[in-house]
């Protein structure tokens, strides 16, 4: 960069921090009742209540009908909801029976607690269990998984980027395991759950273990080693119950602003998968999108503001995708998705390659005195991604707990009582303060160039990942 073109950043990253004051100073009677609005708790509280909130459950729709409520309460026009299909799955049992040499060489079978992962099909199948380590793809390579049951962390090592559960299965899958078992990292008896693929059935059965229960895989497992008579392999038999039949979903939409041909959208997901209340993935993030909706509507806004509850992100994005397939994304100025904010003290802002929408969140932290923690690297695994692969800017609003992984998330914890409210309203007002950076005609947000982005992509390592699971845009070859 030239001396020049230094000094014009400067100007310009000088110039969104005073707007963004001066907004903040204009909205400051909203910013200041929410500090002490019960509205988010008790929104939160009636969503958890409902129990599953699966894709395309009863209970997803009628978690759609509070978050249309709860848009009204915040003053947003012309609330409405908008069903689309997805192949709904179902969840039924899963048994993990382990197979082992006693002492006096008879054998003894165990059982263990195992819940079938999200678009597993039904099915039973049978072999030796392989650790696989954390699996990723070198170490996949460094197994033989052919005709066995890979057995792999929930987390990946430090010092690279989180490797997701859809390479995983899907690099295991390819290379010849006939099953795969996913064991969580965090103790306490919590098998996780995750969807391995995007909205169709997968190509092999799958399930979630606990950590108490991974352990002694790893021990009956080919390259387990702590196994006390090496010479004794292990044969598992994984089963599952699940159906997958046609089944609807439904986005939730507000208007906030003006009706301009540029919007710009602010999205969350309210879906949750079926095992747990889903307070941290997403409730948080959509009471945090509805509080902040509250804000936007009482804001000046030169650009209209799109506020979308989207179902069905734990399956695949199928709400997400949705909206990007219905929309002009021409008039989609830049999009913010809050999944993940409001759980834990501060705020993290994903950019995805777009050093604009990076700009963005820094001014607001500099503004606000808050710190926002702000990563430039993109991923395919959350509702703006049918927005980023298509060329528009984004952010992912997240919060850090500083523990590597999801947490309580995708588990049985995943209740109200982890929730601290402070965090989802100062995280909303925020968020309404980053939202309408977006919407000032000032805030360019250049569009993202396709072989960037997928250079970006690269860089990043996720090619082999997303090849595996099916994800790598065929326009990005």
């Amino acid at each position: 960069m030239t001396d020049d073109a230094a000094d014009a950043a400067r100007s310009d990253a000088s110039d969104a921090v005073d707007r963004v004051r001066e907004r903040a100073a204009d909205l400051a009677p909203a910013l200041g009742a929410t500090w002490t609005d019960d509205e988010p708790w008790r929104f939160l509280t009636d969503l958890t209540a409902i129990g599953s909130r699966m894709a395309g459950s009863e209970g997803e729709r009628r978690a759609a009908g509070l978050v249309a409520d709860a848009f009204e309460r915040a003053g947003l026009a012309n609330v409405r909801t908008e069903p689309f299909e997805l192949p709904a799955w179902q969840r039924g049992s899963a048994s993990l029976d382990v197979t082992v040499s006693g002492r006096d060489g008879e054998p003894s079978t165990r059982s263990f607690e195992a819940l079938a992962l999200p678009y597993s099909p039904a099915g039973s199948v049978a072999g030796e269990l392989v650790d696989v380590g954390y699996g990723t793809p070198a170490e996949i390579d460094e197994r033989d998984v052919e005709g066995r049951i890979a057995v792999a962390s929930t987390t990946t090592p430090e010092g690279g980027r989180f490797v997701h559960r859809m390479e995983k299965f899907g690099y295991a899958i390819d290379a010849g395991a006939v099953g795969f078992v996913f064991v969580n990292h965090l103790d306490g008896q919590l098998p996780p759950t995750g969807s391995l693929t995007f909205g169709e059935e997968a190509e092999a059965v799958a399930v979630g273990v606990s950590k108490e229960t991974g352990a002694w895989l790893r021990e009956y497992a080919v390259g387990g080693g702590n196994r006390i008579a090496a010479a004794d392999v292990a044969q598992a038999e994984l089963s599952v119950e699940a159906s997958t039949t046609p089944g609807e979903s439904r986005n939730v939409i507000g208007k906030a602003g003006p009706d301009t041909d540029e919007r710009v959208l602010l999205l969350a997901h309210y879906d949750a998968h079926d095992i747990a209340e889903g307070a941290l993935d997403n409730g948080c993030g959509i009471a945090t999108v509805a509080t902040a909706a509250g804000i936007l509507a009482n804001a000046d806004l030169p650009v209209g503001v799109d506020v979308v509850a989207v179902g069905a992100e734990e399956v695949g994005l199928l709400g997400a995708e949705h909206l990007a397939d219905r929309l002009d994304l021409d008039r989609v100025k830049g999009v913010v998705n809050v999944d993940g904010a409001g759980r834990f003290r501060d705020l993290v802002a994903l950019a995805h390659a777009s050093t604009a929408a990076a700009s963005v969140a820094e001014a607001v932290s500099t503004a606000t005195r808050q710190p926002i923690e702000v990563d430039a690297q993109p991923h395919p695994f959350s509702d703006q991604w049918p927005f980023v692969r298509r060329g528009v800017p984004a952010l992912q609003l997240h919060s850090d707990s500083g523990d590597r992984g999801r947490g309580w998330g995708h588990t049985h914890a995943d209740t109200r009582d982890k929730v601290d409210d402070r965090n989802v309203r100062e995280h909303a007002m925020l968020i309404a303060l980053l939202v309408a950076e977006f919407a000032a005609p000032e805030c360019d947000l250049p569009r993202l160039d396709r072989d960037e982005l997928a250079a970006a992509f690269r860089e990043a390592d996720f090619e082999t990942g997303m090849r595996a699971a099916d994800l790598w845009p065929s326009d990005w070859d």
